[in-house]
């Protein structure tokens, strides 16, 4: 349907690739010479295998390239202005600078959905100069997965240096620059996102800093980082049900798109995606949704009890598919829900289990190795354990001091709210209280905040209340803001 925009509250919006200027969709896709594979190639060649002691060598093959291929030159010139330059070391959030070589894109690839995979395979064939075996590869991605526009451009540009030099990054002919302009920012940012998620990478066996602890009721765990347009997918190995120490293996690494102003949300049709540490609430068949959410949905507990109590408004946020006629959308697009393709979403929907499975999102992630974590989480558990206790005890008055003045449980304050836990501890009678299941999340803002979900179960039991409860800290003690059963 062209040019004609979506709404829906809290939910995506998308704006078609409408006809400019007369150019349908599928020319303009071709004629938009210079985005992803034109550009592709100078990464290719100048950072595929990073800077290592054959620098000289390949600088050597790069010249000798340039010489006999002035369109691989043209193509090696722009891509500077897509990547920046790799570099050693980590970044600032933890992430390791890796070149896109052979032994790297191993490890990598498998994380990916099928179609991103082809897609930086393709690229790793025009870095090998192996243009035609590119190029079937991208006519057979566009055959698979027409709507991937990404995929169309890189086969559009494979096209176009068969018939004319490529002269900068995003080269249209100047007819068209004016028209295309849009779709092609849009475009070059979203191939800039995805290669570098490849050249950033997680560290062996670390983990988002906010997964303090899962429950092994937690078989998988999410994190999205939006500054990179990632989604990552974990799985819990934790087997002994005993200590809470992070255990958890990546299994997934998808592109994603968030809200068209991008995140932090604090109010309703702010455009924003939230922050925070949410659960998944339900699942919703994508049957009985339209078509603007693809494969189905898996909506989110936003506004949770931190945003409650900072007065943050609006709902419906959603982790969600994208429509028919895309395949994926540019990284800020939505009204507020993080967007995946539809075959990376149905992934989530065949491992995802509703209520238990954690999505920590962020501006940025920071990523530790689990061990770093071991003493914040064994302070913090010294504190509930200490909560545990008085519970057990039946000592309500020392109990009541790990509750926060600010204590607020839909709209109930501490003192309207207290005897529902006297009413606990009655029925409590002389039994001790056991922590089962202890899943211990952290976020870090203005404020230091705990998110600590448990089985209440009294000795005895097999079976008890399931409890969440939102621990601040307040000066140098974690007090409890929020409390109840899930």
């Amino acid at each position: 349907m062209v040019g004609r925009r979506f709404f829906q509250k809290g939910h995506a919006s998308i704006s078609t690739y409408s006809s400019v200027a007369g150019v349908s969709p599928r020319r303009l896709a071709l004629v938009l010479a210079g985005l992803a594979a034109s550009g592709v190639v100078l990464f290719l060649f100048t950072s595929c295998f990073g800077r290592t002691s054959s620098e000289s060598s390949l600088d050597a093959m790069a010249s000798a390239s340039a010489a006999s291929n002035p369109v691989s030159s043209a193509a090696s010139m722009v891509m500077n202005t897509v990547l920046p330059e790799l570099e050693d070391g980590t970044t600032s959030s933890g992430l390791v600078h890796r070149s896109l070589s052979s032994a790297a894109l191993e490890q990598s690839l498998p994380l990916l959905g099928q179609a991103e995979a082809r897609l930086i395979r393709i690229y790793q064939l025009i870095s090998q100069a192996e243009r035609h075996e590119a190029l079937k590869e991208a006519e057979s991605l566009v055959s698979d997965y027409p709507n991937f526009h990404l995929a169309n451009l890189v086969l559009g540009d494979l096209l176009s240096v068969y018939t004319r030099p490529v002269r900068q990054l995003g080269d249209v002919p100047d007819t068209k620059a004016i028209a295309a302009t849009e779709q092609l920012e849009v475009l070059r940012e979203q191939s800039r996102r995805r290669l570098l998620a490849l050249t950033e990478r997680p560290p062996e066996n670390s983990v988002p800093s906010q997964f303090l602890g899962l429950s092994t009721q937690s078989r998988h765990a999410i994190a999205v980082d939006a500054s990179r347009s990632r989604l990552y997918l974990f799985e819990n190995t934790r087997g002994d049900g005993k200590s809470t120490a992070s255990q958890m293996k990546l299994v997934g690494d998808y592109y994603i798109s968030v809200g068209q102003s991008g995140v932090d949300k604090t109010s309703e049709g702010d455009l924003r995606t939230p922050v925070g540490v949410y659960y998944i609430t339900s699942s919703l068949d994508a049957a009985k949704l339209p078509d603007l959410y693809g494969s189905g949905a898996l909506p989110i507990n936003y506004p949770n009890a931190l945003d409650l109590q900072r007065g943050k408004t609006g709902s419906g946020i959603w982790l969600h598919g994208s429509p028919s006629e895309q395949f994926a959308r540019s990284p800020q697009a939505s009204e507020g829900c993080v967007v995946l393709s539809n075959q990376d979403l149905e992934t989530l929907l065949g491992k995802v289990k509703i209520r238990t499975t954690p999505v920590v999102i962020a501006t940025e992630l920071r990523w530790v190795a689990p061990e770093a974590l071991t003493a914040e989480r064994d302070k913090f558990e010294k504190t509930l354990e200490a909560w545990r206790t008085l519970k057990s005890q039946g000592n309500l008055d020392q109990l009541k001091t790990f509750y926060s003045s600010r204590f607020d449980n839909q709209g109930q304050k501490l003192a309207e709210w207290w005897p529902q836990i006297e009413g606990e501890v009655r029925t409590l009678g002389s039994r001790d209280l056991e922590l089962k299941d202890l899943s211990v999340l952290n976020w870090r803002d203005k404020d230091d905040t705990m998110v600590v979900t448990f089985g209440e179960v009294p000795v005895g039991k097999t079976r008890g209340m399931t409890k969440r409860q939102y621990w601040m800290l307040e000066g140098n003690e974690w007090k409890i803001f929020n409390e109840g059963t899930v």
